[in-house]
């Protein structure tokens, strides 16, 4: 009779252990995702807070908000959708908001074409607080190291001559950790009963 692999098996074991570990994994950020959606969706509701904020953090995403950029700074142009779901360039600005605040980063409307420069001056601005797409450059730019908040601001009322962006969307925030550790559960199932079936044939050999 011939005696088990023991360096094969472990390694085997090993890996099966590995994998359903991360299966757990898995359930526990389901359960993390599921309760940050329903922020998401409480903040979605609740009173239009000032802009820019002290409070930079997640809990924030979705909150309707307003502020007054005093001077456009920066712009760029940035692949989008917008209200409608059509393709086409998000026009975002940084914008200076005096001593009181830190800067705040705004869409102001999206466009068709790529080379519409829009005559934005600034002013009041109310929308919906969403992720910048990219904001370690442009903010760095207009406002220095250190200085650039993760947060902006997606305008509700466009520039002249632009439309509206997509507004941050729950349907952007899935949740698909039950399915993953759905996969490493299978995964590991799998890898146990291969390494069975072959070590009973060896053994039977």
């Amino acid at each position: 009779m011939k005696r088990l692999p023991v360096v094969s098996t472990f390694i085997v074991l090993m890996a099966v252990a590995a994998m359903i570990v991360l299966g757990i994994w898995q359930l526990r950020r389901a359960e993390e995702k599921k309760a940050l959606i329903t922020r998401y969706a409480t903040a979605s509701s609740l009173p239009e807070i000032a802009f820019p904020v002290v409070a930079i953090g997640d809990d924030l995403l979705f909150r309707r908000a307003g502020g007054i950029c005093l001077e456009p700074l920066n712009p760029r142009i940035e692949g989008g959708l917008n209200a409608k779901g059509a393709a086409g360039w998000r026009h975002i600005v940084a914008c200076r908001t005096g001593a009181e605040g830190p800067g705040m980063i705004v869409d102001i409307g999206w466009s068709k074409q790529f080379d519409r420069v829009p005559d934005w001056k600034g002013g009041q601005v109310s929308g919906i607080i969403s992720r910048q797409p990219d904001h370690s450059s442009l903010i760095a730019r207009a406002f220095g190291k250190g200085a650039a908040p993760a947060l902006m601001l997606v305008a509700g009322t466009p520039a002249d001559g632009l439309e509206p962006s997509a507004p941050p969307s729950l349907r952007d925030v899935p949740n698909n950790h039950f399915a993953y550790a759905v996969q490493w559960f299978l995964f590991a199932a799998i890898a146990a009963i291969v390494y069975g079936l072959a070590l009973k044939r060896r053994l039977r050999a």
